[in-house]
C-alpha cells in the first residue's frame, strides 16, 4: 500500500473512433447513469474526513493544506482534496454543487501546493522521494483531469479563481516533466501519461516530444502480458491507465494491445474473494493484500471499446466485492462521458483453470471457491486460499549449513504434477597450500575457493505437487544428510480459530501439528492439513526465514524426511 456521461456508439472501426473522447459530445445523454451518482454521493461523504486533516492554524507556513495519517504535510493529501473539490462542486448531484465555500478552501489549498512546489516544478514524496518528478506525474495525473472538469464547467466564471493558482501549479510542474529523470520502469508510463494530460489541455510540443523520448524505449510487457515490475497489486493498473491516456492524447492505438493483454493475464490473477494474486510482483505489494479497483477503469474502458464481454463481467465483480473503491477515480468517470455506456453484457471471468506464467515464475491453479499459487525462486512456495480462509505461504526448511530454506528454480510438470527441486552442498575446507598462505595471515587474502573440499554433505529436496478433491496433495521428500533437523511452515492470515492444534511454547501464535489433521477457520470459510509431525520443537532453524509474524503452524521432523501433506477446502 478516482469519474463520467452516456454514450450510445454503434460498431465502428478503429480508425474511425476518435483518439480523445471529446469527438462523443454531440452523442451525450445529460443524465449521469446511476453508479456514477453514487460514486458523487460517497465524494461528498469524504470531506469530513479529509476536514480533521486540514490545516487550519492561521501562522503555519502550510495553511489551508492538509496533513496525511501521520499528521505531516503534503502535495498528495492537499492535490486530492482539490480534486474532490472539482469533482463536487462541478456536479449538480452533489451536495456540493457550486459551493463557494469549498471553491475557496480549494483555492487556499492550491496556493498550499505552490509553497510546497520546489522552483524546478517538482514535488516531494516524503516518505521517500525530493525533488521528484515521478511523484510529481502521479498528481499531475489526477489535477489536471480535475482542470478540465472546472473548465468545462466554467461558463459564468465561477471557478477562474481557483483555475488560475492550479494552472500556474500544473504549468510548473510540466517544466519538470520535460526534464526530469526516473526511478523505475513504471515511471516511464506515467510521466508519459501526465504529459498527455497536460497536452490535452495546453497542447505544448515539449510535452509531447518528451514522451516520445520515453515511449521510444518500447513498452516493457513480457509475453505473459505483465510489465517489468510485475506489481499486479499497484503498477501493472497505473500503468494500464496511464498508457490509456497517452493513446487517447497522442493517437498511439498500439498501446491497446499491449493494455489488453496484461488486463486478459490479470483476469487469471483473481483470487476467491476479490483479492489480487500479488506473489511474483518485486515491489513493495510482493504478498500483500490488494484489490482490483485501480483496474476498473482500465477493464471499463476496454469493455466499451472493444465490446468484451469478460472485462465487464470483471467490471461487475469489482462492482459487487467493493464498489466504494471504485470511487477513487471518480474525476476521470466524471471527464469522460464515454465510460458512462453501459457495459455489454458480460461471461463469467474464468474459475476453473491452471494457468502457467513462466515469465512471472507462478502457476495458477483455481477450482471456483479454492485456489493455489505456485512459485519459483520464491522460499513462500505456495500459497492456498478458499474464500477468506488464506495460507499466505508454505515453507520448507532444514538446518543445514546455513542456507537450509527451500526455494525451487524451476516448475516441471510430469503429468497432473507439478515438481519443484534443490540441491544443496555444505562443504569443509583444508588447509592453504604454502605458498598461497598470506605472510601476514589475513584470512581475506586467503579465498576458501582456493582451498580443497572435504567432507562434502549433501541435501536434496524433491516436492510433488498434485491436485486432489477439494484441495492440493503435497508429496515431500528430503534426503542425503541423515539426522538434519527440518520445519514445515503452514503461515496462515487473519485472526482465524485453529483446531487440531497445540502452542509451540515459542512466540505467541505459533503452534505444532501433532495430529493428522488440524484446520483453519476464519468466517464461513476453512482449510484442512496435515497429517501432523512434532519430533523437535525447533521451529525457526538457523539459517531459515524469520518468523512471519503471523498465525503460523509447524510440522518438524529429521532428514531424512518423507511427508505427504494435504491442503483441502473440504
Amino acid at each position: 500500500m478516482k469519474r463520467r456521461k452516456f454514450v450510445h456508439i454503434g460498431a465502428m472501426s478503429m480508425g474511425a473512433l476518435s483518439w480523445t473522447n471529446w469527438a462523443y459530445a454531440s452523442h451525450l445523454k445529460e443524465e449521469k447513469p446511476a453508479w456514477l451518482v453514487k460514486i458523487i454521493h460517497q465524494n461528498d461523504q469524504d470531506f469530513s474526513r479529509y476536514e480533521a486533516l486540514r490545516i487550519s492554524e492561521t501562522q503555519h507556513r502550510y495553511l489551508g493544506g492538509f496533513r496525511d495519517g501521520d499528521d505531516i504535510p503534503n502535495p498528495q493529501t492537499t492535490g486530492y482534496y482539490i480534486v474532490k473539490v472539482a469533482c463536487a462542486v462541478t456536479s449538480p448531484e452533489s451536495s456540493l454543487y457550486q459551493s463557494q465555500t469549498h471553491v475557496e478552501k480549494a483555492i487556499q489549498a492550491c496556493q498550499c501546493l505552490l509553497k510546497m512546489q520546489h522552483a524546478d516544478g517538482t514535488i516531494d514524496l516524503l516518505s521517500t522521494n525530493f525533488h521528484s518528478t515521478p511523484d510529481t506525474a502521479f498528481v499531475v495525473e489526477k489535477l489536471s483531469v480535475a482542470y478540465l472538469l472546472l473548465q468545462k464547467n466554467n461558463a459564468d466564471n465561477r471557478y477562474t479563481s481557483l483555475m488560475k493558482p492550479l494552472e500556474t501549479f500544473l504549468k510548473r510542474c510540466g517544466e519538470s516533466l520535460i526534464v526530469g529523470g526516473i526511478h523505475t520502469p513504471n515511471h516511464r508510463w506515467v510521466v508519459s501519461g501526465a504529459l498527455a494530460h497536460l497536452y490535452k489541455i495546453w497542447p505544448d510540443p515539449r510535452y509531447k516530444a518528451r514522451a516520445e523520448q520515453w515511449l521510444q524505449e518500447h513498452i516493457d510487457l513480457d509475453p505473459d502480458g505483465q510489465y517489468t515490475e510485475k506489481s499486479a497489486g499497484i503498477y501493472s493498473a497505473i500503468i494500464n491507465k496511464a498508457l490509456l491516456a497517452v493513446y487517447q492524447v497522442f493517437k498511439k492505438p498500439e498501446l491497446l494491445d499491449v493494455i489488453r493483454k496484461n488486463l486478459e493475464m490479470t483476469l487469471y490473477y483473481v483470487h476467491p474473494n476479490m483479492e489480487v494474486v500479488t506473489d511474483a510482483s518485486n515491489r513493495q505489494d510482493k504478498g500483500g493484500i490488494s484489490m482490483f479497483e485501480n483496474y476498473y477503469y482500465g477493464y471499463r474502458y476496454l469493455a466499451i471499446l472493444d465490446k468484451n464481454p469478460r472485462f465487464a463481467a470483471m467490471c461487475r465483480l469489482i462492482e459487487k466485492a467493493y464498489f466504494p473503491r471504485i470511487g477513487t477515480h471518480i474525476e476521470n468517470f466524471l471527464e469522460e462521458p464515454f465510460l458512462w455506456q453501459e457495459l455489454p453484457e458480460g461471461n463469467n471471468i474464468p474459475i476453473n483453470y491452471v494457468k502457467s506464467f513462466p515469465y512471472s515464475g507462478i502457476l495458477r491453479i483455481r477450482r471456483n471457491r479454492w485456489d493455489s499459487t505456485i512459485l519459483v525462486n520464491n522460499p513462500n512456495f505456495l500459497t492456498f486460499q478458499h474464500g477468506n480462509a488464506t495460507l499466505q505461504g508454505l515453507r520448507l526448511a532444514a538446518s543445514f549449513f546455513g542456507k537450509g530454506q527451500f526455494q525451487s528454480h524451476e516448475i516441471q510438470q510430469d503429468g497432473d504434477t507439478w515438481v519443484l527441486q534443490q540441491k544443496l552442498d555444505g562443504p569443509y575446507f583444508q588447509p592453504h597450500q604454502k605458498e598461497q598462505i598470506a605472510p601476514d595471515g589475513d584470512w581475506e587474502k586467503m579465498p576458501r575457493s582456493n582451498r580443497q573440499q572435504s567432507e562434502v554433505q549433501y541435501l536434496e529436496t524433491r516436492i510433488q505437487i498434485k491436485e486432489r478433491d477439494g484441495g492440493l496433495m503435497i508429496d515431500i521428500h528430503m534426503k542425503g544428510t541423515d539426522g538434519v533437523p527440518v520445519s514445515l511452515e503452514l503461515i496462515f492470515r487473519g485472526d482465524g480459530r485453529f483446531e487440531g492444534v497445540i502452542p509451540s511454547g515459542k512466540e505467541n501464535n505459533t503452534y505444532l501439528l501433532k495430529e493428522p489433521e488440524g484446520k483453519y477457520t476464519l468466517g464461513d470459510d476453512s482449510i484442512r492439513f496435515g497429517p501432523g509431525r512434532a519430533e523437535h520443537k525447533n521451529i525457526h532453524l538457523r539459517g531459515a526465514l524469520a518468523f512471519a509474524q503471523a498465525p503460523s503452524v509447524y510440522i518438524t521432523a529429521f532428514t531424512p524426511f518423507a511427508h505427504q501433506l494435504f491442503l483441502s477446502s473440504k
